[in-house]
């Protein structure tokens, strides 16, 4: 008889994301301001006797296969461990694919802590994430549990107070694989001093943080698909102080000053837009996890 766990996955939102310099490594050194919402994957893992992986997910924009960063972090657990076991993953999606939301890195970070747990592996929260970094830079963040500055290529991580913000988030309906946002970024242009310097205390003002999303991705994924500055602007016109895509896109968000007035954007932009659109309503997620 195995053991099992289910577990909710939450998404992510970008509020600063500045692309700095290209790596010797191929990677990107970055600044970014990452918040976890209240959207979530479902990821439950089951461990048995034998010696297989498998992950199993409606959805047909998820492999199946090694390819999957969930496998990848059950493989890594399994060596870490130094243990053979039968894992059953099966993913249940609700966070859209390849949309700037972190869906896939989170997924991998509950299998990591999860098989921690059901394997009694014993791995700490640094060393959990240095596992996680080596899926993908995401990863360790996910991990992290909760709001954060993230350096380096984003495995660099330091836990900041952000308030719960309330948000509205629109994915189009297509995908935008971070490696083509990145591989078409002109790091050229970039003319201002990209050291930042931010207190802790500047994320809990929602006036001025509203002057102050900046994403160096936006630029590139805009200009190929000129309709995220449209989403922007329609979350704008309903009523978000502030809107931005996050991470590589496409997804945008919306920032509002109450959750009832993010509500009724997201009643109103819900009807009006067509099927090809997700909309969703959540809320910042300020610590850690249960």
């Amino acid at each position: 008889m195995g053991e099992s766990l289910i577990t909710a996955s939450p998404a992510k939102v970008n509020l600063v994301l500045r692309v700095l310099k290209k790596r010797d490594d191929g990677y990107h050194d970055i600044f970014t301001v990452m918040q976890p919402i209240d959207l979530y994957d479902e990821v439950s893992i089951e461990v048995s006797s034998g010696s297989a992986i498998t992950v199993d997910c409606a959805h047909p924009g998820v492999p199946s296969d090694s390819s999957n960063l969930a496998y990848r972090a059950a493989e890594l657990m399994l060596k870490a461990a130094g243990l053979k076991r039968r894992i059953n993953i099966t993913i249940r999606k609700n966070i859209p694919v390849a949309a700037g939301l972190g869906g896939g890195s989170s997924d991998a970070a509950t299998v990591l802590t999860g098989l921690n747990t059901l394997l009694k592996a014993g791995l700490g929260v640094q060393s959990l994430m240095e596992t996680g970094s080596l899926l993908g830079s995401d990863v360790p963040f996910f991990i992290l549990n909760g709001p954060a500055i993230a350096e380096g290529r984003g495995e660099i991580l330091r836990r900041i107070e952000i308030p719960a913000y309330d948000y509205v988030l629109i994915n189009p309906g297509f995908k935008v694989p971070t490696s083509w946002t990145y591989s078409n970024l002109d790091l050229t242009k970039r003319h201002e001093d990209n050291i930042l310097t931010y207190s802790d205390g500047f994320f809990g003002d929602i006036e001025r943080l509203k002057d102050r999303l900046v994403n160096d991705l936006e630029e590139v994924t805009s200009r190929k698909f000129p309709e995220i500055e449209r989403l922007k602007n329609a979350l704008k016109d309903h009523g978000a102080l502030g809107a931005l895509m996050s991470g590589s896109g496409p997804t945008v968000f919306g920032v509002f000053r109450s959750e009832a007035m993010a509500r009724e954007a997201f009643g109103t932009l819900r009807s009006k837009l067509d099927a090809r659109y997700s909309v969703f309503l959540a809320k910042g997620l300020t610590g850690m996890r249960g």
